[in-house]
């Protein structure tokens, strides 16, 4: 029997890069897969065809993370297609960059809502339909522990958000044996930040590894995380980083 098999996830802004890959690798350990995507339709479908033809089974749903109420229908629209939730990844994100000075706060308020209050919305809704074993994963980075230059404070501010928002959430829970966690990733190969972009020259020394980590080191510790081995783990960040951090 595959390791995730009659479980329920639900992986936010899946339709490309970590997310995609989050989402095909929880439907090939055998759960029932929902992901939501904001604009492209078409890349969202080619990501869920591929779960079915491999005999999974696969939702779309277009859902804003901007938008509180649309976060919270993917939720509830997946709880009641499957009739259940296990497995929340949070993984819909946007990047803003730019010097303090010259930051706006429509940057600051758009940040805050798609890579903070989504998170906190859609934990808070599908913790009201997991039972004991559920999973709350959110996807942070791992710029919270190191920055390597300047151009970043709205994107970290806001990744770091999720290491408190984590270890709360995981003494809230708890008690109802449901884990949460937080996965700090350093460079990851995706068409936001390809290894062989004008970010390599700068992030690939930093790590010890000297490469970029792909977007399935990312779904296989998620997966670990979903499944037995990450039984005993919550409320703390995992970082997947390459030494990027050490």
């Amino acid at each position: 029997m595959k390791p995730l098999t009659g479980k329920v996830a639900l992986v936010t802004g899946a339709s490309r890069g970590i997310g995609a890959a989050v989402a095909r690798r929880l439907a090939a350990d055998g759960a029932a897969v929902a992901f939501t995507y904001l604009t492209s339709h078409e890349a969202a479908s080619a990501v869920a065809k591929e779960i079915d033809a491999a005999g999974g089974r696969a939702l779309v749903i277009q859902a804003d993370s901007e938008d509180p109420e649309a976060i919270v229908a993917a939720v509830e629209q997946t709880a009641r297609h499957f009739g259940r939730i296990d497995i929340l990844v949070n993984n819909a994100g946007i990047v803003v960059g730019g010097m303090l000075e010259d930051l706006t706060t429509e940057q600051a308020d758009r940040m805050w809502a798609v890579d903070v209050r989504a998170v906190f919305l859609a934990s808070q809704a599908a913790a009201r339909h997991m039972g004991p074993g559920g999973r709350i994963i959110s996807i942070g980075s791992a710029l919270t522990e190191r920055v390597p230059g300047p151009g970043f404070t709205l994107y970290v501010m806001c990744k770091a958000a999720l290491n408190g928002l984590t270890k709360a959430m995981a003494r809230d829970l708890g008690p109802r044996g449901i884990r949460v966690s937080v996965i700090n990733g350093g460079p990851i190969d995706t068409d936001m930040n390809p290894a062989d972009g004008p970010g390599d020259a700068l992030l690939t020394p930093l790590t010890t590894l000297g490469r970029y980590g792909s977007v399935d080191d990312m779904a296989a510790l998620v997966s670990y995380l979903a499944g037995e081995g990450g039984d005993y783990i919550t409320g703390t960040a995992i970082t997947l980083d390459g030494g990027f951090a050490a």
